[in-house]
């Protein structure tokens, strides 16, 4: 994966090639182009020895925020350059990644990896030694819509052709997409090679859609074809190399053997808990149980052996 790969899957880049066949977004100002001189940060009093902090404020970015909201009906769904705060969800007083107001979306914002990765390493993944590109970051404000989760499926793309198909919730069992995984797969193939296929700036990509109640297929995002992006129901491995790609009729592949791999879960006893539940717990709980950090775990270990002794 190369800088150039993640810069083209900005969502100002692909938008404008595709906006026909996705959602509607509207463009907040940066937040970059307005400063607030009459707020002051931080005030001391010598008299009670302490510090009183007085967030600053941003009068005309705010109203311009909530102008673009109300656009779009009054809720929106928001996002950077590339990632939606998702694993942030749990935070929001409606668990949702719903906002009304500029507060609902710094909430989000601030709570999430997925917006710091962006905003701290964008191109940690990528495999070439080229100066990073310049990067002007955007707030990005789409239009609400109640989807629903069994409908979503991410698409993966080499040299053109698509390769593979995965639910998009796979922790999670849905009896429909078991029983049209043909048509699904056949549809998502026929939007792709229409709308999608050679109109994107690289061969090799990512793509999300969303499937509605009449069978009309709606793009929601695209992501670069690299380990940055969740492989969902295959392994990075698989999807370079082309290995286990064909034949794979167990795993719901349609029959014509030109159609990707299609893969879903398809039984009740493969539902797994959400992926994103372990960013509600403090990182180094989540490292404790992972193993990832072996100095943790040997801080720990000894820990508890002190404690037994003591004991």
């Amino acid at each position: 994966m190369k800088k150039e790969q993640v810069v083209h899957c900005q969502f100002s880049v692909w938008y404008p090639l595709f906006r026909t066949v996705t959602i509607r977004r509207e463009d907040p100002p940066s937040h970059a182009q307005e400063r607030s001189d009459d707020a002051e940060e931080i005030q001391w009093s010598d008299d009670e020895n302490t510090t009183t902090l007085k967030a600053p404020e941003f009068p005309e970015f705010t109203a311009k925020v909530q102008e673009a909201i109300s656009s779009l009906g009054g809720s929106v769904f928001p996002k950077l350059n590339w990632s939606a705060p998702r694993d942030a969800y749990w935070i929001a007083m409606n668990s949702s990644l719903k906002c009304k107001a500029l507060s609902d979306i710094f909430l989000l914002f601030k709570s999430s990896d997925f917006i710091t990765r962006d905003l701290t390493q964008p191109f940690v993944h990528c495999t070439d030694d080229s100066p990073d590109p310049s990067l002007n970051y955007e707030l990005v404000l789409r239009k609400w819509c109640e989807l629903i989760p069994g409908a979503e499926f991410r698409c993966f793309v080499k040299e053109n052709k698509l390769i593979g198909i995965s639910q998009r919730d796979y922790t999670q069992y849905y009896d429909h997409i078991s029983k049209q995984h043909e048509e699904i797969c056949r549809s998502i193939q026929e939007f792709f090679e229409k709308h999608i296929q050679y109109k994107f700036l690289d061969e090799d990509f990512v793509f999300d859609v969303y499937r509605d109640s009449r069978g009309k297929i709606w793009l929601i995002d695209f992501n670069p074809f690299g380990e940055v992006t969740d492989s969902l129901l295959f392994t990075w491995e698989e999807l370079t190399s082309g290995k286990n790609l064909k034949g794979d009729q167990s795993e719901g592949e349609a029959t014509d053997q030109d159609y990707p791999v299609f893969r879903c879960t398809n039984s009740k006893v493969t539902v797994q808990p959400s992926p994103y539940l372990s960013y509600r717990l403090p990182k180094d709980f989540v490292d404790l149980s992972t193993g990832e950090d072996v100095h943790k775990l040997i801080d720990f270990l000894k820990l508890k052996r002190n404690q037994q002794d003591d004991d």
